[in-house]
């Protein structure tokens, strides 16, 4: 047999390697448990690929964002081959990873229940102990109709994969089918049989005992393809990890995370509810939840304000010409508000405020001299998201976004992206998130009729933008085609308390709008110009930020946001009298005091304050009223007696201005 050479590629570098003909990829890695599949060429392969001369090989580790993918998978696979075990007139969706974990959609004649999940782990266990075989087969259109006709779902993803767009076609349908070749993947079971087939691209494990953990989580019901007009499938969802110990961490920040929800807070806390009578997706806040929303808008506005930027108003609603001249309709249409008809034309809810700050910049001539030109608004604006994605404040229909655009010129640009992401930064520590790194997101050159703009634009505008998240010191990972249709964007990836990443604010680089708009300056040659403009949002929007800074603190705000920053205790009634006149003096200096002058016991009234996680408690009593003093309690339980109350107060004061994380 003849041999051929490849090259090996790892983190040492490369290493030009001669191996016999027929090689599989598998035998590179034989001595590595870890690897459970190949890049080669840039694209994965399963194991069982057999090299070509000249091909690049690279090792995907189990524990890497492939490897995770790929063992999340094939775990969904086994959950499919389980379902279709225990439930044999079960139908097959679609089964992809997802962060964290997988899920899979069925057609069956009843909802899953806990007791089914409990039963399929139990098969899916059995599946993984017989260490079957992922074998992939190529085959064709044809065939696969007729091999897969008792599955309707993977016949119709079959017929899609011809338009080209199978991607694009339902979340998750990418895993199943492409515009590519078509392959079926056999489980092989140790009898050397066919134990069960998917439609699938893979690549896979390359057994199913190479599943170390995983857990199934909870079903739910899903629309085939993601369109309510389609069947309501089941969806299963459950997680996989390379190790068990890692699951258990896992399982942990989930019930961690639980405890954090915001949507379950917002109740406990009396900060906001989702009336149905005002329906899905519009939150309303209530007078505790409306002061930590006052502090956010007044924070922010007034640092807009300090970093050259100029508040502005536009209305809620629009002729929708502004958007078809922005360029944003038809691109967003099915996520913009139906139109409404009257006096002979056709208004938008607003999905954006771009357009409507582009016309206050060309309601006069401009000079150069005025740029950059920045300016700000608190732009409520409405989406249509799907009522199967609404989650809380952080997706919803109706918000409030920190919206600023700059103009400037071509030279002004760096600098002013420079300025805008140091801004945001600086935003988000105030808030007590501190851990992040950046994305950049651009446009996918495979899918042109998705983007707007020449090619020299997208170059410009990418360079700088990367330029400037390099120059940052922060980690840059790119997000290719996530781009808007208009130019790229770098967002902030934040951390919260628990190891979660939200996305928060973003900096988006537009060529497109200017020239839509005809914007134009005058340079210093008495030449008209067209600016740059970019957008940035710092909060991205009130409601979902909050809701992250929900989590983040688990309710125990800091006491600069905190509702009520201070809780007056009196230990008898005739105590009460005092402590509301301490409470006077606290109102005095812009702290938010309540006194529980309730008929509950002393230690009923502590109890009740930490459970509304207010940051500071002072209790008085008779020695306290005597000695001018309160007890000045912490959050946390800690304690100290006889402070006077103007140190009480100073403490006080101090934290809240000082946005100390208490």
């Amino acid at each position: 047999m003849s041999d051929i050479s490849i090259l090996i590629r790892n983190d040492a570098g490369e290493e030009e390697r001669t191996v016999e003909a027929g090689t599989r990829a598998w035998q590179l890695f034989a001595d590595d448990p870890d690897v459970v599949a190949a890049r080669v060429g840039g694209a994965l392969k399963d194991l069982s690929y057999e090299l070509a001369a000249g091909d690049a090989v690279e090792s995907v580790a189990i524990g890497s964002p492939d490897g995770l993918d790929i063992l999340r998978h094939s775990t969904a696979h086994v959950l499919a081959q389980a379902v279709q075990q225990v439930f044999p007139d079960a139908k097959l969706g679609i089964g992809p990873p997802i962060t964290d974990g997988f899920y899979y959609d069925f057609d069956v004649e009843s909802p899953f229940v806990p007791e089914d999940l409990a039963k399929l782990e139990t098969a899916m266990r059995k599946i993984i102990k017989e260490n079957q075989r992922f074998e992939r087969r190529v085959t064709n259109d044809a065939d696969a109709l007729t091999e897969l006709a008792d599955e309707p779902y993977k016949v119709e993803l079959i017929g899609l994969k011809g338009s080209g767009n199978a991607e694009d076609a339902a979340e998750g349908a990418g895993a199943e089918v492409g515009a590519g070749e078509l392959t079926i993947y056999d489980n092989i079971n140790r009898k050397g049989e066919v134990a069960w087939k998917d439609l699938c691209r893979g690549p896979h494990l390359p057994t199913t005992k190479r599943i170390p953990a995983f857990k199934l989580m909870r079903s739910a019901a899903a629309y085939w393809r993601g369109d309510e007009k389609n069947k309501q499938l089941q969806r299963i969802y459950g997680t996989a990890w390379p190790t068990k110990e890692e699951l258990e961490e896992h399982l942990h920040r989930l019930e961690e995370a639980e405890k954090r929800d915001h949507r379950r807070l917002g109740r406990e806390l009396d900060l906001f509810s989702f009336p149905d009578e005002i329906g899905s997706g519009l939150p309303v806040f209530h007078p505790k939840g409306g002061v930590i929303k006052r502090e956010m808008e007044d924070y922010v506005r007034q640092r807009h304000i300090e970093e050259g930027f100029s508040y502005v108003g536009t209305p809620h609603i629009t002729k929708d010409g502004v958007f078809h001249t922005s360029g944003h309709l038809p691109y967003y249409a099915d996520t913009m508000f139906p139109p409404m008809e009257f006096e002979g034309a056709n208004y938008q809810l607003k999905a954006m405020n771009c357009p409507m700050h582009n016309l206050i910049f060309s309601s006069r001539g401009r000079s150069y001299r005025e740029l950059p030109l920045r300016l700000f608004e608190f732009g409520h604006v409405y989406r249509y998201e799907k009522s199967g994605v609404i989650h809380g404040l952080t997706r919803v229909r109706g918000f409030a976004q920190d919206d600023s655009h700059s103009y400037c010129t071509p030279e002004q640009a760096p600098d002013e992206v420079k300025h805008l992401l140091d801004f945001m930064l600086s935003v988000l520590r105030d808030f007590g998130l501190d851990d992040f790194y950046l994305e950049l997101s651009t446009r996918d050159d495979s899918k042109p009729d998705k983007f707007v703009g020449s090619d020299e634009d997208w170059a410009t505008a990418t360079e700088i933008l990367e330029k400037v998240a390099t120059e940052s010191g922060l980690d840059l990972v790119p997000d290719p085609g996530g781009a808007a249709f208009y130019g790229p964007k770098i967002s902030v990836q934040a951390k919260d308390a628990i190891g979660r990443t939200w996305q928060m604010g973003t900096v988006q680089y537009d060529f497109n709008q200017p020239a839509r708009f005809g914007l134009e300056y005058t340079s210093s040659d008495g030449s008209k110009q067209q600016p740059v403009m970019i957008h940035s949002a710092k909060f991205g929007s009130i409601e979902r930020f909050l809701g992250v800074l929900v989590e983040h603190y688990a309710g125990a705000f800091p006491p600069w946001l905190a509702p009520i920053q201070v809780e007056g205790i009196p230990i008898a009634e005739r105590h009460a009298d005092y402590l509301y006149d301490v409470a006077a003096q606290l109102r005095k200096q812009g702290i938010r005091v309540e006194v529980d002058d309730s008929d509950d016991r002393m230690q009923k009234k502590i109890r009740n304050a930490q459970l509304q996680k207010v940051p500071f408690m002072v209790i008085a009593g008779d020695a306290d009223v005597e000695a001018g003093a309160v007890s000045f309690r912490y959050r946390d339980g800690r304690q100290d007696n006889g402070v006077p109350i103007a140190e009480a107060i100073e403490r006080v004061v101090a934290a809240v201005r000082s946005r100390e994380q208490v």
